[in-house]
């Protein structure tokens, strides 16, 4: 595979800097490097800002919140930082963390420092997927869901994972949860998320097992072996995971997922590569999740429509803080038009009672 296809780092969107005489006083102190410090920004993502640090031949990744962001559960640094931690020396695809900080004297807020990982991340419009073919991205997309059923058969009491939450009632504060937290970001009126709400409280199920959930699994948050495209070698931004039901994870990342045989009104939203030839349609996501998992899935809708409402309400909040003039990047100033297609697709999809094939 072409290296240029790896996952690279760029200029520092404006607004966005950090203290570099902070930080390079800060890893100088604590971690005893020392050396002429170049931040550059890993562009992609809407939520935790990742910055890539170099200092010499030494890489290491920061992350921060986002500016303007008043969310702390989402947004928790020492908590992220923690997971990591106990999670590292039983899943090896995740980031090995370094060390966290809480002064946020050093660069504005709380961080943590990490090691890099380079590979390959799919993303929708990476210049490598029209040098993908369908066997290989069959490939992938079969480890893709291999790894989530791996991901949720951690053994969260080996790790202590079971301490960073609790599974009863853990459905029903999800809905409520993010009903809640859709009211206080409210911009504009979308009454098609107003039914899904409605709806999604009205039918919320019992929770079908306890896992580790990762809450944003995604194409654009692995990492692919450059040398093995179909090889997973690491899963990124665990900021929202916790101790819940799988399939409200599984709902979260079917909310991502595009069909290859979607409108293309549903193909513009560009969440995910899910829609290039060789991946499973949502429905055969479902099923190959079940086979593999071995959790029976009744109500599939429900967890669709609570993934949809869910990224609805993450979009709203950005789009947020951008209104109110809480972050000044130009990709946010348009979002309120995803609020209201996913609304949509939300609501067909209750209306249908089914997952594909929806207009």
């Amino acid at each position: 595979m072409n290296k240029a296809f790896a996952d690279k780092s760029v200029d520092i969107r404006q607004g966005e800097e950090l203290n570099i005489e902070n930080l390079q006083k800060y890893l100088l102190d604590t971690l005893e490097i020392s050396g002429e410090i170049n931040i550059s920004q890993f562009p992609s993502g809407f939520s935790n800002l990742t910055y890539l640090i170099k200092i010499g031949k030494e890489e290491l990744v920061l992350r921060r919140p986002p500016y303007g962001a008043k969310i702390k559960s989402g947004h928790d640094m020492s908590r992220e930082y923690n997971i990591l931690a106990k999670l590292y020396p039983l899943y090896s695809k995740v980031p090995k963390v370094i060390c966290f900080c809480s002064d946020e004297s050093i660069i504005g807020s709380p961080f943590y420092l990490m090691e890099r990982i380079n590979g390959v991340i799919l993303r929708a419009n990476s210049p490598i997927n029209k040098s993908l073919d369908p066997t290989t991205i069959k490939k992938i997309s079969n480890n893709f869901i291999d790894n989530f059923v791996e991901l949720h058969s951690i053994d969260i009491r080996k790790s202590k994972l079971n301490e960073i939450g609790f599974i009863n009632g853990y459905n029903e504060r999800q809905i409520k949860g993010w009903i809640n937290r859709y009211k206080k970001s409210k911009v504009e009126e979308y009454d098609n998320l107003e039914k899904s709400a409605k709806w999604l409280l009205n039918n919320i199920p019992k929770e079908s097992s306890s896992s580790l959930i990762h809450n944003d699994y995604k194409y654009d948050n692995i990492v692919l072996d450059i040398n093995n495209i179909s090889k997973i070698i690491s899963v990124l931004d665990w900021e929202m995971s916790t101790i819940g039901d799988p399939l409200m994870d599984l709902g979260t990342t079917l909310g991502y997922w595009t069909n290859h045989n979607d409108t293309d009104f549903m193909k513009k939203l560009n969440l995910n590569p899910s829609s290039l030839p060789g991946n499973p349609t949502r429905d055969d996501f479902v099923n190959q999740y079940a086979l593999k998992s071995k959790i029976e899935i009744n109500n599939i809708t429900f967890y669709y429509v609570y993934g949809l409402f869910k990224i609805a309400v993450i979009v709203q909040q950005i789009y947020f803080r951008y209104k109110k003039g809480l972050t000044k990047d130009d990709r946010f100033k348009e979002l309120n038009l995803w609020i209201e297609d996913l609304a949509l697709i939300a609501n067909q999809s209750i209306n249908k009672k089914k997952l594909d094939n929806l207009f």
